[in-house]
């Protein structure tokens, strides 16, 4: 699999169902994705962070992605990808870009991005109150949505009667 930015939804998410585009075969070792790996999409205005989930599918990133391997477990992925996706982490990430058509956030200011990390156990709490928040987005978009069917409904029965 070759992962690029258009496989991922606007919350980082990948999307359920991919196509393989790309032999494992062809592709040097030491490219392929890890799991636990973390995804920064660099290049244009859709930068994110997404954490890569090996589901024994080999995959590459496209060049439009850092590739972040960490070396140790004070800091969980997850966390990581969290941080880098924070709307702070953003705009800061956002006014260093360069280029003007194809904005592009360098290596070299994302190796300088200094990183809070909190204890594993505040990691966990941040994750845990993040999931829950977008877990209330999502039913409140749903409970909207079927709120708007409902009233348009109504409306065309009272105009049937």
């Amino acid at each position: 699999m070759y992962l690029q930015s258009r496989y991922f939804d606007e919350n980082g998410d990948l999307h359920a169902v991919l196509h393989p585009d790309l032999k494992a075969e062809e592709v040097a070792q030491k490219h392929l994705l890890k799991h636990g790996d973390v995804l920064f999409a660099a290049k244009g205005t859709k930068n994110f962070a997404a954490v890569f989930e090996n589901h024994n599918e080999p995959a590459v990133a496209s060049t439009s992605f850092f590739v972040i391997r960490l070396t140790n477990n004070d800091v969980l992925p997850q966390y990581l990808a969290w941080f880098l996706n924070n709307h702070s982490t953003q705009s800061l990430l956002k006014a260093k870009a360069i280029g003007t058509s194809i904005p592009s956030i360098s290596k070299q200011v994302l190796e300088q991005l200094e990183i809070q990390v909190p204890d594993l156990k505040t990691q966990n709490t941040i994750l845990q109150i993040t999931k829950l928040r977008n877990r209330e987005k999502s039913l409140k978009h749903q409970i909207e949505s079927l709120r708007e069917i409902q009233i348009q409904q109504l409306l065309i029965n009272a105009f049937s009667k």
